[in-house]
């Protein structure tokens, strides 16, 4: 059974304008299997046309893109029983 990972690089608070695109990054501290998910407030994030989500390795990327003003609130990044919010 492999070790969990845990967030060693915690999200940081974005401020944008209107449609501009809002980067979160968060790492981890090492590659894993473990279900990674992202979410605004209580709903969780899907990959389609409106938001990017990117693993690569150990790094975990959110860009929102071309944020409104309904896209305000926070971010945040759960991987096992670890959390990270901005």
């Amino acid at each position: 059974k492999e070790p969990a990972a845990t967030i060693v690089e915690m999200l940081k608070d974005v401020t944008s304008y209107e449609g501009e695109d809002a980067v979160f990054e968060c790492r981890l501290s090492r590659d894993t299997a473990q279900e990674a998910q992202w979410f605004l407030g209580d709903v969780p994030l899907q990959s389609n046309e409106m938001n990017e989500i990117r693993v690569q390795g150990t790094r975990h990327t959110l860009i929102l893109r071309k944020v409104t003003l309904e896209d305000c609130g926070p971010i945040s990044f759960k991987v096992g029983q670890h959390t990270s919010a901005a």
